[in-house]
């Protein structure tokens, strides 16, 4: 971390001190007894399954409760006391309970069980009845919730050793009490519960945790015999103990599975805890982080509730941390250890740290005077709490200028980065109502996580981890075991190898990838990426072999215009995908194109005109076309091809890598589309629909095993005369054999045999048919298409070729 932005973190601090968004407070936080450090949300990780040992606990109600409950003197339990029943999974905390809440609004009862009488809410008592041992008969069958509030109890394990004797407590209305879980009577432990510690701010309690930073009891927790307690941890043995202290009065204990939070670095248990803490006041400027978020794009567009429906429900943020690194929060103590922040002390402190250097806070004697103002008097010691980690990457903005363009990350950081960003850029404005807030960032992407093949979430700690370099070195799939792939590879020796499949494959991957949301990495994905980028790599191989010398002068056919008409279609659907972040669109867009425009009906037709016609066709555009949709997501594979563009290419330098071309520079002088593309757009529905009928009908003869190849047959199309679709093939028929890659297709003719046939419906709902038979015709001995006049000769073509050219 470099001082300079050290620096602008303490300026923040300072910002927000001078606005009065910061405080220092007692009050609960999550902290971490094995970091010994108090936590944010975001540095949580919730266990589904964390087992606590759960009890149901009597606690005795102090006082002539008939005379408080308005009840008769008759209405007494056997041994005259009566008991408040609370449930708790967190036993440890009962050396801290302070009060009991119940709702004013529920119904209570009394009942008799053994000697005792119980104080529950009547809606839990059928639940009670699973763990309640012995008869259960009412006492009292129905008393109002409100009425409770006059009584008082106390805590066994806050009795003092010297008096034998404990506080009081009261009995508080609380919202959140509920009739459906628990007893209907609620523990109240305010220095271990944010509700709690809301509940009795009122009254005049004790809000102190009786807990050492390690998560062990302290003397307070146990007056009476602080050494049953002070050389516990709270977990396990801590609550266990608590339990056994309370003896009779735990009427169940069971084990109880539920949702916990644990420290997201160390994998330990977390607990809330009452201490002195720095804290942001979120609350205040809360309206305006989510008025900043109307203007920036999120992708996916579900990232935007996310972020809103966590800054929502958050009031204050604690940015300070127990820990031996990290930026320190600019704060001096005086001998009482009140904290004193100004501007003129944090101005005194920046400049300390410019001439000393950051590491000089922790290393200089705590009270130091270098470090205090000199308007300062009295004696004063330097602070040794930390700036929370997400105060120092949110402040990330502060190292650019304006508005950052992308902030990319997981779904976690919408409680975590992409949070703390926003809410210090907008601490940091100085905003009125004519001058709206502004975000830090213009789009916000939000990825998902990588998945092992199982669909567990890919962690350190679980091992699970693919490497990227197993990606781009091969490794995660089987190694080459053929003569060939081993000749191929030029391997010699008797030594495993793989083929390394480089940073392409990962790119592809990633490229491929739904992002936002968790994706599976494993070797059968990497394998179905690895056979697209041999297709990618083979297409290319192709379209280099094919492009002998400039085919600009050569007259385009249809063909070669429906090929430039599709390129351009995809280019655009790829380019729309690119600007919209939205890769695996791309990626599924050029696979479609590959395997269908490109390679099953443009280059499948074409090379007959490579090998035995005039060589020409739109292969440079197409080129080029293909390089600059690849360029972004297969780079190498890009530059590598280019390496290995023809000697004529290479000689012309005017021409630019497609790396570095323009996405929208022409990939064709616009002289050379000499048709009307909106009438073969309009044309080429019909033109397609035929040909995928054609198509079936050849695989349909190849299946009988009455046809060979495409070439050794002829086609015949029967569609209704004057109609569109008639007009339309007409057009085009001197290039339809070419299209179809038959020998021949004759129009309006049906043949007395054929070997299979299909029907169409072609846009506009004319329906036509189409045979597919043996040509009449002889096979060309140099092009093999059924247009030769007799056997072993040459077609019309091929014979002007060869004469040509001899």
């Amino acid at each position: 971390m470099q001082p300079h932005f050290e620096v602008e973190q303490l300026r923040l601090f300072q910002r927000m001190v001078h606005k009065g968004l910061i405080y220092r407070k007692h009050k609960p936080v999550y902290w971490s007894p094995s970091s010994m450090t108090a936590l944010a949300e975001a540095e949580l990780e919730y266990k589904e399954d964390h087992v606590s040992e759960a009890a149901y606990v009597k606690l005795p109600i102090l006082g002539d409760f008939q005379s408080a409950l308005g009840l008769g003197n008759d209405v007494l339990p056997v041994n005259g006391k009566l008991f408040a029943v609370i449930w708790t999974t967190t036993p440890w905390t009962l050396p801290s309970n302070r009060a009991i809440a119940i709702h004013d609004d529920l119904e209570y009862c009394i009942i008799r069980h053994g000697d005792d009488g119980l104080l529950m809410a009547r809606s839990r008592l059928d639940a009670a009845r699973a763990w309640l041992r012995g008869p259960v008969d009412f006492v009292v069958p129905s008393i109002s919730g409100a009425k409770l509030r006059t009584l008082e109890y106390w805590n066994p394990l806050r009795v003092d050793k010297a008096t034998l004797s404990a506080p009081s407590s009261k009995i508080i209305h609380a919202d959140y009490v509920s009739a459906d879980s628990g007893t209907g009577l609620v523990h109240l432990a305010p220095a271990h519960g944010m509700e709690d510690y809301e509940a009795c701010a009122g009254l005049d309690v004790d809000m102190t945790a009786p807990i050492t930073d390690s998560g062990r009891f302290t003397e307070d927790a146990y007056p009476r015999e602080p050494e049953r307690l002070t050389s516990k941890y709270l977990t396990p043995d801590g609550a266990r103990e608590v339990l056994n202290i309370l003896g009779n009065d735990v009427l169940h204990s069971h084990k109880q599975v539920h949702k916990y939070p644990y420290d997201w670095r160390t994998k330990k248990p977390v607990i809330i805890r009452a201490t002195e803490q720095w804290f942001a006041d979120v609350g205040r400027i809360k309206d305006k982080a989510l008025k900043a978020l109307e203007n920036v794009k999120f992708i996916p567009a579900s990232g935007k509730v996310r972020l809103e429906s966590f800054i929502n429900g958050r009031s204050e943020w604690c940015i300070s941390r127990q820990r031996s690194w990290g930026v320190p929060i600019p704060a001096l103590y005086d001998t009482e250890g009140n904290a004193m922040v100004s501007d003129e002390s944090i101005n005194h402190i920046i400049a300390t740290i410019e001439k000393r250097g950051i590491d000089a806070w922790f290393s200089d004697a705590p009270d130091d005077p270098a470090w205090i103002a000199p308007s300062l008097s009295g004696t004063y010691r330097r602070g040794t709490d930390t700036m929370d980690v997400w105060f120092d990457s949110g402040s990330s903005w502060s190292q650019t200028r304006g508005q950052a363009d992308v902030y990319l990350e997981g779904s976690d950081q919408h409680r975590g980065w992409f949070q703390s960003s926003l809410l210090t850029y907008i601490a940091a404005q100085d905003t009125d109502e004519t001058t709206p807030p502004t975000a830090p960032f213009k789009t916000l992407i939000t990825h998902g996580f990588a998945l092992d093949a199982g669909g567990k979430k890919m962690s350190k700690s679980i091992g699970n981890i693919i490497s990227p370099t197993q990606i781009m070195d091969g490794s995660l799939l089987p190694p080459l075991s053929s003569k060939k792939q081993r000749k191929t590879a030029g391997i010699t020796e008797d030594k495993t190898v793989h083929d390394a499949l480089g940073a392409d494959a990962l790119r592809l991957w990633v490229a491929s990838s739904e992002y936002t949301r968790d994706v599976t990495i494993s070797t059968p994905v990497i394998k179905s990426i690895h056979s697209a980028l041999l297709r990618y790599r083979t297409i290319m191989k192709m379209l280099l072999g094919s492009m002998h010398e400039p085919a600009r002068s050569t007259p385009l056919t249809t063909l070669d215009y429906i090929a430039l008409i599709q390129v351009k279609d995809v280019m655009d659907e790829v380019k729309t995908a690119y600007d919209n972040c939205e890769f695996h669109k791309a990626f599924a867009a050029i696979n479609n194109w590959i395997s269908g425009p490109l390679s099953a009906f443009y280059l499948e037709a074409l090379k007959d005109r490579l090998y035995c016609g005039d060589g020409g066709g739109v292969v440079e555009p197409l080129f080029f076309a293909f390089s600059r949709m690849l360029a972004p997501i297969t780079p190498l594979l890009v530059e590598e091809a280019w390496d290995h563009r023809p000697a004529w290419m290479k000689a012309d330098k005017q021409l630019v890598p497609p790396a570095h071309q323009l996405w929208d520079d022409p990939l064709y002088p616009a002289s050379r589309f000499a048709t009307d593309e909106t009438s073969l757009r309009n044309d080429l529905p019909i033109l397609l629909c035929v040909r995928d009928v054609v198509k079936a009908a050849l695989e349909e003869a190849r299946g009988k095993k009455t046809l060979g190849s495409s070439l050794q047959s002829a086609v015949y199309v029967d569609v209704a005369s004057g109609s569109h679709v008639q007009s339309t093939l007409g057009k085009y028929a001197d290039e339809l054999d070419s299209m179809f890659v038959v020998s021949s297709v004759s129009l309006g003719e049906v043949p007395e045999m054929w070997d299979a046939a299909g029907k169409f419906e072609a846009p506009g709902g004319v329906a036509g048919t189409v045979y597919v038979g043996r040509p009449k015709a002889q096979k060309c001995v140099r092009c093999w298409r059924y247009l030769a006049p007799k056997e072993d000769s040459l077609c019309g073509r091929c014979d002007d070729v060869v004469s040509h050219s001899g």
